[in-house]
Formats: C-alpha cells, sequence, structure tokens
C-alpha cells in the first residue's frame, strides 16, 4: 500500500521505529506519554512502535517517574547489550579497533602500529599491511568481548583519503597522501576479515566521522551547522548538520595558503597541510635549528616543540625558534579558518585529533585573532571557534556510529528486507493500458 507522496506504508512504519529509537537514543529514558510530542507520532501510533522495539528486544523498562495525578508512567530506554559496532581508525602512526555497546561503553580495544622507519612515509599504509591489522583486530575484540558477531551492527572504518563507491556499491579510497590510488579498500576487507556475510562495512573520511561524533555526543550539539577539524600528521575537515545525516569531508588542508609555497606531502606547493599539520609542524621546526627528541614519534616531538615553545616554568627562557615557527603556524591556521567561515558561515569551527587538541591548549586564542582579521565582518562575528570535547579517539566513536545510523535509518533493522511490497493496483493498470495501447 502506498500514500500518496510516494512512500508505502512499510516506509512510515520504518519512519516511525526511527523517530522512537531516535528520540529514546539521544534522550531517554523517555515514557510513552513523552514520546508522542518528541517524534510528533500519536500515542496509538507510539504504542504500537514501542511494543514492537520490546518484542525485537531493541527497547527495555528502565523504571517510571509519577506523572501530574496519574499512574506513574513506565520510561523506556534502548537496551545496551541489543547490538553492537566496531569502530576503526586508521591513522597516522597505528590502526585503532574497537567494539562499543549501544550505550558506546568500550568493550574491547585493540591497536596495532604501522612503522614510521620506512624509506618513505606511504610505506607504513601498504595496503596489505593495513588490511591485516583490521583483520586481526577485529578478529581481537570480538574474542575479547565475548560477543556473537551475528550482532554486530556493522564495522565503520575511518581513513584519510576521499571515499566513493564502485559501481557495485563498495567503497574505494583514494589517498593521495599515502600513496592510495583507487583502493578497493571494501572488498579487500569483506575478503580478509571473518565475519557473517550480513554485518556491513562503513568506509568514509577521518575528519567525517570525527564531525559526526561531535555533532551526535560533543561540542556540537544543539547547533544546526558546524565545521569540525582534525589535526594529526595532516589536516582535515567536515561540514556537519544536525539532522543525523552524515557530514561532508572537504580537503582544508589542501587550500592553498601560500603560491609557490612549501611542498605538500600530496605533491602541490603552498597547502596548509605544509605549515600547520603535525609532520610539516616539525619538519619547520627541525629546519629551523630546532632539535625535537631524536627517534621520538610524532606526538611525543610535538610535546616537546610545545613545552619548548611555552614552557612550564615562569623562570625559563621559551625557545625562540619553537615559539617562532608556532606563532607562524598561528597565522596560517587563522588565515585557513577564515576560509572555512567565508565560504561556510558555520555556527561553530570545532576543533580535535590529537595535534588539534595539543596546540588548540596553547595558542587557540591567537589563531581565532588572525581568523577574525582575514574573514569576513558578518559570518565571524557569528562564528564560535572551540575545541571539541571527545577527545583525542574521537575518529573511532565516530566510525562506530556509521553503522549506528544506518541501523536508525533502516528503522532499527539488522539488514534491509529481502521481500518487496506489491505496487499499487492502479501501477499496474497503466502498465497495461500502455501495453496495449
Amino acid at each position: 500500500m502506498s500514500v500518496r507522496s510516494g512512500r508505502t506504508v512499510r516506509d512510515l512504519r520504518r519512519e516511525n521505529r526511527t523517530a522512537v529509537l531516535q528520540r529514546l537514543y539521544f534522550d531517554g529514558p523517555m515514557s510513552r506519554f513523552s514520546l508522542g510530542p518528541a517524534t510528533g507520532l500519536s500515542s496509538g501510533s507510539v504504542s504500537n512502535v514501542v511494543a514492537e522495539l520490546v518484542a525485537d528486544g531493541l527497547v527495555e523498562e528502565a523504571g517510571s517517574v509519577d506523572s501530574a495525578g496519574g499512574r506513574p508512567r513506565t520510561l523506556l530506554r534502548i537496551r545496551r547489550a541489543s547490538a553492537y559496532m566496531i569502530g576503526v581508525d586508521v591513522g597516522e602512526t597505528r590502526v585503532r579497533v574497537e567494539l562499543f555497546d549501544m550505550a558506546l561503553t568500550e568493550l574491547a580495544r585493540v591497536e596495532r602500529p604501522l612503522d614510521p622507519e620506512g624509506p618513505r612515509r606511504v610505506d607504513r599504509y601498504e595496503v596489505g599491511v593495513v588490511v591485516g591489522h583490521v583483520r586481526d583486530g577485529v578478529e581481537e575484540v570480538v574474542r575479547q568481548a565475548g560477543v556473537d558477531p551475528e550482532r554486530l551492527l556493522g564495522v565503520g572504518v575511518g581513513v584519510p583519503g576521499i571515499v566513493v563507491r564502485d559501481p557495485g556499491g563498495q567503497a574505494v579510497v583514494h589517498g593521495q597522501t599515502i600513496g592510495w590510488d583507487a583502493v578497493p579498500f571494501e572488498r579487500l576487507l569483506r575478503a580478509a576479515v571473518p565475519l557473517p556475510a550480513s554485518v556491513p562495512y562503513v568506509i568514509d573520511n577521518g575528519a567525517k566521522t570525527l564531525g559526526q561524533a561531535e555533532m551526535w555526543f560533543g561540542a556540537g550539539r544543539g547547533v544546526r551547522n558546524a565545521v569540525v577539524v582534525l589535526f594529526g600528521s595532516g589536516v582535515g575537515a567536515s561540514v556537519v548538520s544536525d539532522d543525523l545525516r552524515p557530514g561532508r569531508a572537504v580537503e582544508w588542508g589542501h587550500l592553498t595558503v601560500r603560491v609557490r609555497g612549501r611542498r605538500c606531502r600530496c605533491g602541490a606547493r603552498g597547502c596548509l597541510e605544509a605549515y600547520a599539520g603535525a609532520e610539516a609542524l616539525l619538519e619547520r621546526w627541525r629546519e629551523a635549528g630546532g632539535q625535537p627528541p631524536a627517534g621520538a614519534d610524532e606526538e611525543t616531538a610535538l610535546t616537546s616543540m610545545l613545552a619548548a615553545a611555552y614552557p612550564a616554568d615562569p623562570g625559563t627562557a621559551p625557545d625562540a625558534t619553537a615559539l617562532a615557527v608556532l606563532e607562524e603556524t598561528a597565522e596560517y591556521l587563522g588565515a585557513g579558518f577564515a576560509d572555512l567561515v567565508n565560504l561556510f558561515q558555520p555556527e561553530r569551527i570545532l576543533v580535535g585529533g590529537w595535534a588539534g587538541l595539543q596546540l588548540g591548549t596553547r595558542f587557540l586564542e591567537t589563531v581565532k585573532g588572525y581568523a577574525n582579521e582575514y574573514a569576513l565582518t558578518f559570518p565571524a562575528s557569528r562564528v564560535h571557534i572551540g575545541l571539541g570535547t571527545l577527545g583525542p579517539d574521537a575518529v573511532t566513536v565516530g566510525a562506530a556510529i556509521l553503522p549506528l545510523a544506518d541501523f536508525f535509518a533502516r528503522g532499527g533493522r539488522l539488514a534491509p528486507p529481502d521481500v518487496e511490497e506489491a505496487a499499487p493496483a492502479w501501477q499496474e493498470t497503466l502498465r497495461e493500458r500502455a501495453a496495449h495501447g
């Protein structure tokens, strides 16, 4: 059966289930009475949907609250053990795999280092090595948590690159800075990871997964739109909104901030990433005469650079070289933020990633000052620039909620229905009329 909008009754049931699930997930526990106004559904529809969700094991009772002059109202919540998600972050120095329940409680975690000592940076991202790390990590977290793989909503993966779909709908990654050219990553994972065929993979840009996490659970909650910036070895960003649909990854790190400037790891000259990513920052410090700790990884070296430029002891003079590089970087970042303000006019710009959180605590106010100088006055006056609140591991959380978002969109069904609903009678009648016309 169809309605005039073209949506079938099945579509409406799915949308009703989605509305109730989302409200319980983000605002629960809630009573049936409260779900009506929150979802816009009638009391009868709410009761029917709740009964289905309880029968499916997705929703459970969570105590009761007093009502005004009536019987206590039963509270409902999502059952945290009803399903599980895996989040994977293919990061700059390691592959992190985490398994979560529906309440986003971390049940297991595995990290596999990527070799930083290869002759070329792209060597650490050899596709077979990354696929092997994901495979081993997924197997290990499932074993550690002791969950049934059939109860996985999916595996979400954040990657450093542009993600497109092949004709079969599977994810292909173009990661120019890591040497990936049209890598059929989803197909490779499906072939390597021993999970049931029904478990979906949702692969997307790492900055986009960070943006999803901050908008759902972090500093982006309550705003209509935001730009979430990911700082690590490189720089990325995503443009996101509050309507629960995925955001859009933008290659912000490869905007040109200086014509004929430094060579970026993408091969072009003058990219923001050639000045502002952690890898470029440390290289510029070294070129200027600074001395990053020998043999240290990027996170440790950046910590040392910040400590040298901003010593904790008031009696210690700052390292002039490190300070000069960081102050120049603040201006480049301010100009880059101004581009985001002018292009997207967001309510907020949120800074995340391990390098972003380290840098932000030291000189974010300076960056804001430069952003106001370079941006148009009106949109600059309406944007708030601040730090993300989910910590340096938020990419993994964002990756895990990619399959959760798909699960909600399906109305809380583990897989799309295999059966097709019959077409309305008028469609068949007109089809026959056209055939005999």
